[in-house]
């Protein structure tokens, strides 16, 4: 039997051993006769390699990397050969493998040492990280790529008067783009030294959000040096708007045979294409969503990552990996180069800066005033004597009056914090929230409605409805008044959209939010209105934006709420003009720290001061966090058992919601299921330099736990940024 991670005893995993065979089996390769293979299962008692014989008639196409079937107790389970080998460790007869899926070695030595030290970070199991590294297999794509020549590291399809992987001035592609990066502190010589073959790493804050200097443009110029270098690369960015307009850019300087698009969004035969041109070396650059960090790109050179704030890199799926944390893994297993662009800059990019991990490329203040629109606060003491009724106004004057002028040089973008119509309904009689009788969640309507709010007097499309389990609530009642009126605690999108075009009659008023999100919108006169994140972009930038709700957006109750509206804040900002071609921001929040950080543009010292508070109070990023979720009597036994660790711990607590009911809950097979009840949670903060041992010792109890079933299963979380 293959070796098992040290901390977890054989004891532990009696009754799991490979599945024996009699003595006359049939007759095995003549060389290496022994697959150690992985399979596919979510139970961490079997995270470990089994070995199993290979039958002669097997021998060519069972290669380290393919995908087999096996027989496991009883059952026929999916896998990959992670090596073959001259004999077992074992002492007992050895099953044959059942069958070789596809000879295709899918799963690359590279890919697979990233996934291994990427289940040992978050603690999961191999199985559950190669089920987002390698893509669902397309059999007649397979057959296509069986059917050409043994692949090369030199791509095949480049054209013939432009390879590949001849020299090239990357910056020539794109002046644009390499002025940009010219007038950025470090930029120039970060460029030099990827073309020359380097690996520097950079912490990159782009200013602009549109136009032929936005963001991709400087990214993709960055992607043209290290492939002036003859090396790959990898993109990952949050969303599908994102990855259409960095593949432009990359397309734009780069031969289109030599880009590959990975996402699951374009359905399994496209992403399954593009997996294989990068492991045959046909593509050498990969750009993507979160799976990307893990694409087989090869003789990597450079792994990047757009906005790592944006809480689409984090998988929703056990172990819960940040496509951030993977990349970093990459860059120091591969020896490549790292860039982490966003227009702000989180925790974690500033804490890889301080330490010197990291350079950072910024640009000096001339540039910053010269290349970003001017910002204006409704909160400051200038707009208070002004307007003196501005802090109690959703729409105060001073974004009133920037909304009307921009509208005569171009389009206005206002950006709200809730979606919907009205997202939050209050009694009219005691300002109660309105709550669902069924499991307690917030009551909202979907659509505009004339009449008053009184439930049973409502339209069919404004029935009051749980924005949690979707209940509909006609005949609601207070439970604390016993009245049966609501009325609207808050403005969503539509509704905005509704009152401004009653302000701005004859304007053409344009919404992104919730499933119609607009990728873009043209540079027409007109209001466009959308939710944080769902921000189209206009091709020659916008003439001015509202950023509504601040106040909404700094008050949640997560320990990241000013960094994360700070990072929206800039994300809708760099899609202004700049301030010399009279592009205005205007955002109605209370003074505070994060909207001085707008004031002047300054996401770095911003960063800085989150980061010392951080690590003043022992915070996530300044040490690491693992969140330990399920029954009661459950974490308790599992937090027992790190007990020698001697972690700062705070729980078990009661959670308000149960797990199982939480929107968009997910976890380990089983955690929400041995019953009813409200689910508990531990956190435990654990310093850097013990992260290894303590990540180490987790998995173990997970497997010894499960093998020997002493209690239930828990949903354990590292780094959820969403747990504090």
């Amino acid at each position: 039997m293959a070796a098992m991670d040290p901390a977890v005893q054989p004891s532990l995993l009696q009754g799991f051993p490979a599945p024996a065979q009699g003595r006359s089996g049939p007759r095995l390769a003549a060389v290496n006769p022994v697959a150690s293979v992985v399979v596919e299962s979510p139970l961490p008692h079997l995270d470990r390699p089994f070995d199993y014989s290979v039958p002669a008639d097997l021998a060519e196409t069972a290669l380290p990397g393919a995908r087999v079937k096996v027989r496991f107790n009883g059952q026929e389970l999916g896998g990959f050969i992670l090596e073959r080998l001259p004999e077992s460790t074992g002492d007992h007869a050895l099953a044959p493998l059942y069958k070789v899926v596809s000879p295709v070695q899918v799963l690359s030595p590279g890919v697979l040492e990233l996934s291994r030290r990427v289940a040992a970070r978050y603690a999961g199991t191999l199985s559950d990280v190669l089920r987002a590294a390698v893509p669902p297999r397309v059999a007649r794509l397979e057959k296509e790529f069986l059917a050409k020549d043994a692949p090369t590291d030199t791509p095949k399809d480049a054209p013939t008067d432009t390879p590949k992987d001849a020299p090239t001035d990357a910056p020539e592609t794109n002046p644009g783009a390499f002025s940009s990066w010219d007038s950025l502190t470090n930029g120039r010589s970060y460029l030099q030294h990827l073309s020359s073959g380097g690996s520097p790493r950079a912490a990159l804050t782009a200013l602009r959000g549109y136009g032929p200097e936005g963001w991709p443009a400087l990214i993709a110029t960055a992607v043209a040096a290290v492939r002036a270098s003859g090396r790959g690369a990898v993109v990952v960015v949050p969303d599908y708007r994102d990855l259409d307009r960095m593949e432009k850019a990359l397309t734009d300087v780069l031969p289109e045979s030599d880009v590959a698009r990975l996402t699951a969004e374009d359905g399994p035969t496209p992403r399954y294409r593009s997996f294989l041109r990068l492991l045959e070396g046909t593509a050498r650059v990969a750009v993507g969503t979160r799976s990307a960090a893990f694409a087989p790109v090869v003789d990597l050179g450079l792994v990047a990552c757009w906005d790592d704030g944006d809480d689409l890199h984090i998988d929703q799926r056990a172990p819960y990996v940040h496509s951030r944390e993977v990349l970093l893994l990459r860059a120091e297993q591969d020896g490549a180069a790292c860039l982490l662009a966003g227009h702000s800059r989180s925790t974690e990019v500033q804490r890889l800066v301080e330490s010197g991990w990291a350079v950072p490329v910024v640009a000096e203040r001339p540039t910053v005033r010269s290349r970003v629109p001017r910002v204006v606060n409704t909160a400051d003491s200038f707009e208070q004597e002004r307007d003196p009724l501005a802090r109690m106004a959703r729409l105060p004057g001073a974004a009133w009056r920037a909304a009307q002028e921009g509208l005569e040089r171009g389009p206005v973008l206002v950006q709200v914090a809730r979606a919907g119509y009205a997202p939050s309904l209050v009694c009219e009689n005691c300002r109660e929230a309105a709550r669902c009788n069924h499991c307690q969640g917030p009551l909202a309507v979907s659509g505009p409605n004339s009449s008053n709010l009184n439930p049973s007097n409502l339209k069919p499309a404004s029935i009051p409805q749980c924005r949690w389990c979707s209940t509909p609530a006609p005949e609601w009642r207070c439970s604390h008044c016993g009245a049966g009126r609501l009325r609207r605690g808050a403005a969503g999108v539509l509704r905005t959209a509704e009152e401004l075009g009653r302000a701005f009659p004859g304007r053409t008023v344009v919404t992104s939010s919730g499933d119609h999100v607009k990728a873009a919108v043209s540079d027409a006169k007109a209001l466009v209105v959308a939710t944080v994140g769902a921000e189209p972009v206009a091709d020659g930038g916008y003439a001015a934006a509202l950023l509504l709700d601040g106040n909404s957006l700094l008050r949640r109750e997560n320990l990241r709420a000013g960094e994360d509206t700070v990072r929206r804040w800039f994300n809708a900002a760099a899609l202004v003009r700049p301030a010399p071609e009279g592009g205005l921001v205007v955002v109605t929040a209370d003074d505070q720290p994060a909207t001085g950080a707008l004031v002047r543009w300054d996401t770095p010292g911003f960063a800085a001061r989150e980061l010392a508070l951080r690590q003043e109070l022992q915070l996530p990023p300044a040490v690491r966090i693992a969140s330990i979720t399920g029954h009661r009597a459950d974490v308790e036994h599992f937090t027992a058992a790190l007990a020698g660790l001697g972690l700062r711990s705070v729980g078990p607590a009661p959670m308000m919601q149960s797990f199982a009911a939480k929107p968009g809950g997910g976890g380990d097979p089983g955690t929400a299921a041995s019953g009813g009840g409200t689910e508990s949670r531990t956190l435990l903060f654990i310093p850097y330099a013990r992260a290894a041992e303590a990540t180490r010792t987790m998995r173990a109890v997970k497997a010894a736990t499960a093998a020997r079933r002493t209690a239930g299963p828990v949903q354990l979380r590292l780094d959820g940024v969403d747990v504090l």
